[in-house]
């Protein structure tokens, strides 16, 4: 293999793809990234490659002039060090076998060489059947969603986000139990491409890599989901993921459907710094804020023995009778800060015994239950 590359733009595409692969290994060839290139002169292409055997990523390389096509694997750490040292705009790479030499005009580094053989095979995309939707949806479904997770749970399969597609939508869900966080969007369906009954459940770590490989210049994704995995397609990267065994809770009988539930507009940033200021004096054992709803404003308080108390108050659009409920400010503060401060968002509230939900005009929801509540004072 013999390539001049762009030492910038390999060094963005190495740093994505040296994101999967793991930090130890009983297989060390996974420590590596491969570097696969094709073609020949100006018409050259080149795809990085790794693997943790549960996520599998191929960055597409531009802008590579190909004097003999071939394939190297090139350590993390070293590699990564030479490209982030390094000055020099061009990048001179050859590999025979035996060793790889990297070139600069004012430097060269010589790296043994492990056999391109032994990588495993990273899934291509060559679906016929998938959704498309805007990069910038996808990335905006995972934040939305995937804080809500339980990575640590073994009840049901709360350690991954549930997707659901049909002809004209994709639903993202994340749940750990004690809340439930879900956004839908539009999204195509090609070839007919329908997940149905089947539990299509992205590990964490692999949704917050996807979130983290793609780009907002993006513009369309393609994801197809199959009965083991599931394929991610973007312009620059294709990315592969197991999928989590298990059944996934019946979200939708999660959601209230409560005519009577009391509806109150809120604006994101003051509620947001209300509920931080609140939160102050709690701790492990007294973790809840009191939420009182009623004369124009909410008033929060939070109280713990050695800590002090706390009691903050905000205006808002509401003069309806007094509602009283006690909320775990952690997953409050969760919601509130993957929407734009500046937004507003519906809270939906019955009693202090029933779960809070909060709905955004954009397709997201979200589902809190109350902490008991012991004192109604302020």
């Amino acid at each position: 293999m013999k390539v001049l590359c762009d030492r910038e733009k390999l060094f963005a595409a190495f740093q994505i793809a040296s994101v999967v692969a793991p930090a130890r290994s009983p297989k060390p060839i996974l420590r590596n990234v491969k570097f696969e290139v094709g073609g020949q002169g100006a018409e050259g292409h080149g795809t990085l490659m790794a693997t943790d055997l549960e996520v599998g990523v191929r960055v597409t390389l531009a802008d590579v002039q190909v004097e003999a096509p071939g394939s190297a694997i090139l350590p993390i750490d070293r590699f990564g060090s030479i490209l982030r040292e390094s000055s020099d705009a061009q990048l001179r790479i050859e590999s025979d076998g035996q060793g790889t030499l990297v070139r600069g005009d004012r430097s060269e580094f010589k790296l043994p060489a492990a056999n391109p053989d032994e990588f495993p095979a990273i899934a291509e995309f060559n679906e016929a059947k998938y959704h498309s939707l805007p990069a910038r949806l996808l990335k905006e479904l995972i934040r939305r969603t995937v804080f809500a997770t339980d990575t640590e749970s073994s009840r049901y399969a709360l350690g991954g986000v549930l997707l659901e597609m049909n002809d004209d939508k994709i639903t993202a869900v994340g749940t750990d139990g004690r809340r439930l966080a879900m956004m839908e969007g539009p999204g195509k369906a090609v070839g007919g491409h329908q997940t149905g009954d089947t539990m299509t459940i992205v590990p964490t770590k692999a949704m917050h890599f996807i979130e983290r490989a793609l780009s907002d210049g993006d513009a369309e994704v393609q994801v197809a989901t199959r009965s083991n995995d599931v394929l991610i397609k973007s312009p620059r990267v294709t990315i592969y993921s197991r999928l989590v065994e298990g059944r996934f809770p019946k979200w939708r009988d999660v959601f209230p459907r409560r005519s009577d539930a009391v509806k109150i507009e809120l604006v994101v940033g003051p509620l947001h710094s209300a509920v931080r200021q609140a939160a102050i004096v709690t701790n492990e054992e007294s973790r809840g804020v009191d939420f009182i709803f009623g004369d124009g404003k909410v008033v929060l308080s939070g109280r713990a023995a050695e800590m002090g108390q706390s009691r903050v108050e905000l205006p808002i659009a509401y003069d309806g009778a007094s509602i009283a409920i006690t909320l775990d400010p952690r997953y409050v503060n969760d919601f509130l800060k993957v929407l734009d401060p500046e937004k507003t968002f519906t809270l939906e509230i019955k009693d202090s015994e029933s779960a809070a939900v909060g709905l955004t005009d954009d397709g997201y929801g979200y589902v809190i239950m109350p902490l008991a509540r012991d004192r109604r004072d302020v």
